[in-house]
C-alpha cells in the first residue's frame, strides 16, 4: 500500500480505495522468468499522475516498474494491444524480447503506424519480424486467439485501452496468460475519480473502471493489488 509523504486532501480517499483492493499477496515467485512469454498493451495519453510515496516521476517509475517485470519474465512471444496507440510502446516491447521472441499488437487504426512506426522500425529487421500488428476490434483478435488455442500460453498483459470494455479485455487475458502470467491495468484509479461515487454515476468509463477493479478484487483465479502509482496500476498474478 502506498502511502503519501506529507498530507493532501485529495490523496486519502484514493489510498483508502487502494487499501480497498489491496488484500492479496504479490508473489514474485508466481512468475518464474523460465517461462514463454508474451504481453497484452495498450496505451493512452493520459499522463496525469496522482501523489504516491517515494516517486518523483510516477509514469517512469510504473515504466521502470513494467521494464523490470518484462525482463524477468519475458522469453519468447509478447502481445501488446495498441488499441488507439501509434507512439513507440511497440518498440519497446519487441526490444524487450529476445532475438526469437514475437510482439501481437492490437490497434483499431494502423494509419498512424504506417506512417510514423513502421519506416522507423523496420529499419532495424531483427526487431520489426517480431511485431505482428492487428488491425481492428481488439476483442475480436483476442477471442481469435483464444479459438486457435492459445489459451494459456501469454505470459504478460498491459490494459490500457477503451475503458467500457476493461472487465472484457481483463478476462480474455486471465483466459490466454499460463499459470504465473501477470496483468497491468492502467488508469485503474482514473485521476482518483473511481474513489467518488457519484463521479462514477456521472461516467460510463468510471463506473467501467471501477467494476473492472472490483472483478480483479474478486477473482479468484488472480492474485491482486490495486498500486497508486501513475493514474494508477492494478496488477494480478494468474494462479
Amino acid at each position: 500500500m502506498s502511502v503519501a509523504k506529507s498530507y493532501h486532501k485529495e490523496v486519502a480517499p484514493v489510498l483508502a480505495y487502494c487499501a480497498e483492493f489491496l488484500n492479496k499477496i504479490l508473489n514474485r515467485a508466481h512468475f518464474p522468468a523460465h517461462r514463454r512469454a508474451r504481453a497484452t498493451p495498450g496505451a493512452t495519453s493520459k499522463r496525469d499522475s496522482l501523489p504516491c510515496s517515494n516517486v518523483h516521476d510516477a509514469w517512469s517509475s510504473r515504466s521502470s516498474l513494467i521494464r523490470t517485470e518484462l525482463h524477468q519474465i519475458l522469453r519468447r512471444k509478447a502481445c501488446p494491444g495498441h488499441w488507439y496507440l501509434y507512439r513507440s510502446i511497440r518498440l519497446a516491447w519487441a526490444l524487450a524480447v529476445p532475438d526469437d521472441g514475437e510482439v501481437y499488437t492490437f490497434d483499431i487504426d494502423h494509419t498512424n503506424y504506417k506512417k510514423y512506426g513502421v519506416p522507423v522500425i523496420s529499419k532495424c529487421e531483427k526487431t520489426f519480424k517480431k511485431i505482428h500488428a492487428f488491425e481492428g476490434s481488439a476483442l475480436e483478435a483476442l477471442d481469435k486467439l483464444i479459438a486457435d488455442g492459445q489459451s494459456g500460453t501469454f505470459d504478460f498483459a498491459f490494459i490500457d485501452a477503451d475503458k467500457a470494455n476493461y472487465s472484457n479485455y481483463y478476462d480474455r487475458s486471465v483466459t490466454l496468460l499460463r499459470k504465473g502470467g501477470v496483468i497491468f491495468v492502467d488508469n485503474s484509479l482514473w485521476s482518483g475519480s473511481v474513489c467518488d461515487p457519484a463521479k462514477r454515476a456521472e461516467s460510463e468509463s468510471t463506473q467501467a473502471i471501477h467494476d473492472a477493479n472490483d472483478k480483479i478484487y474478486q477473482d479468484d483465479r488472480t492474485y491482486s493489488a490495486l498500486l497508486n502509482l501513475g493514474d494508477g496500476t492494478h496488477v494480478a498474478f494468474k494462479k
